[in-house]
């Protein structure tokens, strides 16, 4: 017997139809995070270099940490991109998405290896380490947030002009 009712059929119908949806992402982060987020990378970034500029180190080993940093500041905010991108439906290839991913990872290793092997006091290593992450973290917020915030004004200038 079938016991299905038109009701049930028509939802079925709907189901198969329907399309997928975008999400729309409407808050805006606030003016007290995205000044955090500046302010934190900033921080991270500038102790990070004053204690590069002020360590007892060949200018080679200066450059080395130096460069990890930039390395994996770049690296971040390509994670960040890839990951937000594919949020949003734009398509981002796995070979991208995988290099950015070994990137940052490789960068983390390589500064962890540079201060494992480095002749440096516990607490600097300590501390390159602190401002490391800081640095890095705070990248991926002030990244999120330039996102969040263009893509809710293009969305709110959107929605205007089709208005009118």
């Amino acid at each position: 017997m079938d016991y299905q009712t038109t009701v049930s059929i028509n939802e079925n119908e709907k189901k198969k139809t329907k399309k997928k949806q975008v999400k729309v992402f409407d808050q805006k982060p606030t003016s007290a995070f995205i000044g955090a987020s500046w302010v934190s990378l900033l921080a991270g970034i500038v102790s990070y270099c004053i204690g590069l500029w002020n360590a007892d180190m060949l200018l080679n080993e200066k450059g080395y940490y130096f460069t990890v940093l930039l390395f994996a500041l770049f690296s971040v905010i390509s994670v960040q991109k890839a990951v937000r991108d594919r949020l949003e439906g734009v398509e981002v290839t796995d070979m991208y998405y995988g290099i950015s991913w070994t990137t940052t990872i490789i960068s983390i290793l390589l500064l962890i290896i540079g201060l494992w092997n480095a002749d440096l006091q516990l607490s600097e290593k300590g501390f390159y380490s602190m401002a490391f992450l800081l640095s890095i973290f705070s990248a991926i917020a002030v990244q999120k947030n330039t996102r969040d915030v263009n893509y809710i004004e293009k969305s709110q200038t959107n929605s205007e002009k089709e208005m009118f």
